[in-house]
Formats: structure tokens, sequence, C-alpha cells
């Protein structure tokens, strides 16, 4: 394991060697070394990037950079595949690294630095949500942590609106096996395998932690009307219209290549049911970066309840 051995979850399980140093700037822990991969998850800018190609590109059998489904040009299609076009910068911001900004187009750039510089040795994944135990952007985490408590569930929009997520879990077991295999190319890495809509996955979280709750599906324009916040306010809400339209397909990817290359999502009720075991045992009071207050959701519900008194 390679960080800058700032974070206090820096240190790997026992019999991992750790190198300290840092991706921009201090690489000299990795030289004159050799391994079969790299495997690399946090590559946002291409220049930081090029810099660990370059110094690892004798080094390595296999470069596996981790992108997202976000290298794409156009989302607001169904069934994007790893041959549609990717972003690019815009010519006047050709050199930008505002990743905040330009999130999708520099994962782009990155996978084409790492593609010039290691031409038949990468391997790019290409998933979406990832999450599970210990994600700490809460996104996925909101909806078993709401529904095991039960009661009443504000559940946006289209029942039928397409979901995907991958386990963490079983995104990295796919991994190892494709390093393994010494495999290249492009994949999408998107579950569940079968297509799964809103309402399945909800009810999902339902009978697998609390049978209880009760769903009440609010429409997409009632919710805009009223500024609910799409995928951070409500996980894995994007309306097809407003400001997410060009991203109203993000969670309809085609992720046959990667299926058929033997990647295997579990079950979602075990990610449903591990991540809010996961999140039950967190720090009382602890602020979440995703997810719906609880005043906010019964205001919202009831003025559902109230439109046509």
């Amino acid at each position: 394991m390679f960080h800058r051995g700032r974070s206090a979850a820096g240190d790997g399980p026992d019999g991992i060697e750790t190198l300290i140093g840092d991706r921009d700037g201090d690489l000299s822990a990795l030289a004159g070394r050799k391994w079969d991969a790299v495997v690399d998850t946090s590559g946002y800018v291409p220049r930081i990037v090029r810099q660990s190609a370059l110094m690892l590109g004798e080094s390595v059998d296999r470069y596996i950079f981790v992108s997202s489904k976000s290298a794409y040009a156009d989302l607001s299609r169904p069934g994007v595949n790893e041959s549609w076009p990717t972003l690019r910068l815009p010519e006047e911001e050709a050199d930008s690294e505002d990743v905040q900004r330009y999130y999708g187009a520099l994962k782009a750039a990155c996978e084409a630095e790492l593609e010039a510089l290691m031409p038949g040795k990468l391997l790019v994944v290409r998933p979406g949500l990832i999450v599970g135990p210990d994600d700490p952007t809460d996104r996925f985490t909101y909806w078993p942590s709401r529904i095991r408590l039960g009661g009443e569930v504000l559940a946006p929009g289209d029942p039928d609106a397409r979901v995907q997520f991958i386990d963490v879990r079983d995104l990295a077991d796919w991994i190892v096996r494709m390093a393994e295999a010494r495999a290249s190319g492009v994949y999408n890495a998107a579950g569940p395998e079968s297509a799964i809509g809103m309402m399945d996955f909800l009810n999902a979280c339902v009978r697998t932690l609390n049978r209880d709750a009760r769903l009440t599906w609010v429409s997409d324009g009632f919710l805009l009307e009223r500024s609910a916040g799409p995928w951070i306010e409500l996980p894995l809400w994007i309306p097809p219209e407003g400001e997410t339209a060009p991203f109203a397909h993000t969670m309809s990817a085609d992720s046959g290549k990667a299926f058929a290359a033997g990647l295997v999502c579990r079950p979602i009720q075990e990610t449903i049911r591990d991540t809010a075991e996961w999140d039950a045992s967190r720090p009382a009071g602890l602020t979440r970066r995703a997810g719906m207050a609880p005043e906010r959701e019964a205001a919202l519900l009831k003025a559902w309840k109230d439109r046509g008194a």
C-alpha cells in the first residue's frame, strides 16, 4: 500500500507492506521495485497520473485504473457501453485540475494518459456508485438506514427508474481476478446483473430490514418544485428533467462485458443488511454526507398529502 500516512485508516491488513509518499511530488518509495500489478483507486488529475505511470511503466506488468461512468460524454440515453465517446475538457480549460467541476472529463483524460504510456498493459474499470460497509459518502447508506427506522418513508420519483450500484467487495474481488488473468481493455462495472428499479431496491430494503416501513411515492415534478436535491439529498434519485436531464441514465449503463469476464454481484439483500449494520455501529450524532433530514422529509410528505386540499 502506497499512501501519505495522514489517515488513521492508512495501515493495511497484517502482512501488507506500507510505503509512505505522495503521488503528487514524492514517488521515491516506489523506485527500484517491481510488481505484478498496480491498482490505482485515486487518480483524478492527468498530470499526477502521468507521474505515476512514468515511474511505474517499466516496473509493473499490469496497470489497473479505477475510472468512472462519469467519463462518458452522453448519459442522457440508456445503455452506455465501453464504445461510447468520453468527455473532453473545454479547449479553454485544457489544463484545468478542477476535479469538482470537470470530474468526468479529467477521469477520461487520465485514461488517455495511461493508454499512451502503457499500451497493452492497461485495464480501465468504469464503475458507477460503489457501495457497502465503510462507504463514507452515505449516498447508498441513507436508504437502508432510513428504512430500518421504519415509519412513512418518502420514495422519490418514478418507481421503475433504473438504479445501479456495486458492492465494493464484489468490485475488489473481480479486479484482483482480472489482474491475475492479466486482462486489459475498458470495462463498465455496475451492478446488479439483472436490471432493478427504485421500487425493487426500496422494497428489498423493507423486506430485509423493517417490514413496518411504508413507502409513499412522490412525483419528480413535486419534488423539483420544492427544490428537493437529486443524488445527495435524495440518493439514487436522478429525475429526467431539469438540471439532471443530461445524466438521466447514469444508472442504466451496460456492464455485460464485465459480467462475461467474471464479475459476480452478491444478492442486494446482503449489501443492504451489511451496510445498515455498519451504519448502526457508527458514533451517535455523526453528520451524514447525504440523505434527507427527518424534518424535511416530514414536511414534504405533509405537503404531498395536502396538495389537493
